[in-house]
């Protein structure tokens, strides 16, 4: 077996977001969520289901999945690749429309479901030192939950350091599988999970198609295009930074040896017009000094 990198937009979308295949994100949303056995996702409906044609020039840094279950939850499973500014902001806007967009205008209230955002980062995000973190809106005295309905999940792949020998969760499973599921032959012999057996067969090259081999290279070539693109930006202002900061300590260098020689010329008992001459400011700025 050879299997894809998960994280790639071609392959991210044909595991979680095929409509064939529903086991597979169903099996995924359960070992997240932990919703109590008799509340678990039973069946979903994939919103925006996996189309090769349309996936072929799409974007690169952010690959979203969005289904609804049996009982009208909504979901959103997102792989991210790169940080960017207002990262936050964005998952909470993004989040908040899924929510109001159910109900149009005047509707009760009460038609309104959950909405759970899953988000797969490649980069870090926190002080939490663990790999899987959950967020809901609770009262800090007491934790009670209070305001319902949004949940915020993130998986971060780079603090996830678990072995093979040590798949103990669900959800230790499934992040094994999309950091590492590149480098592995065979599937984990610890994985009984038929929605994940089933995720490890869709990921075997050997069950792709020529086209999709095809777009799932150019999805990799502009993912590093677009991670090139972003380490470029952050060097150059960094770049930027370090120039601004040393034409910045010139100037002030500058304005504290003219206050030097500004106090030592007044010490003696030079004249104001005499003082001007020699450092080039004027009488009014050395009267400040």
């Amino acid at each position: 077996m050879k299997f894809v990198d998960i994280t790639n937009d071609i392959a991210f979308r044909k595991i979680f977001g095929n409509e064939s295949k529903k086991k597979t994100l169903i099996s995924f949303l359960n070992a997240v969520i932990e919703f109590p056995k008799n509340e678990q996702v039973i069946d979903v409906e994939i919103t925006n289901p996996y189309q090769l044609g349309k996936l072929s020039g799409g974007k690169s840094t952010i690959v979203d999945v969005k289904a609804k279950d049996e009982k009208g939850n909504v979901f959103i499973v997102e792989m991210q690749i790169a940080e960017f500014n207002f990262f936050h902001k964005r998952i909470l806007y993004y989040t908040s429309q899924s929510y109001a967009s159910q109900i149009d205008k005047g509707v009760e209230y009460s038609r309104l479901r959950p909405v759970y955002f899953i988000g797969i980062l490649e980069f870090e995000i926190g002080q939490n030192p663990n790999y899987f973190s959950r967020h809901k809106v609770l009262d800090i005295e007491t934790k009670e939950q209070v305001i319902q309905d949004i949940e915020f999940n993130f998986i971060e792949l780079p603090k996830f350091n678990k072995s093979i020998d040590q798949l103990e969760s669900s959800i230790v499973q499934w992040t094994y599988f999309i950091k590492n599921a590149e480098n592995l032959k065979l599937i984990p012999e610890s994985v009984k999970d038929e929605g994940l057996q089933e995720a490890y067969m869709e990921a075997d090259k050997q069950n792709w198609t020529k086209l999709e081999l095809e777009d799932y290279e150019r999805a990799s070539i502009k993912e590093q295009d677009e991670i090139g693109r972003i380490e470029f930006a952050k060097k150059k202002a960094e770049k930027t930074g370090e120039i601004r900061g040393e034409i910045r300590g010139e100037i002030r260098g500058k304005i504290r040896g003219k206050i030097e020689v500004v106090k030592q010329a007044k010490s003696m008992k030079l004249s104001l017009v005499d003082i001007a001459k020699l450092t080039g400011l004027s009488i009014e700025e050395i009267e400040q000094i």
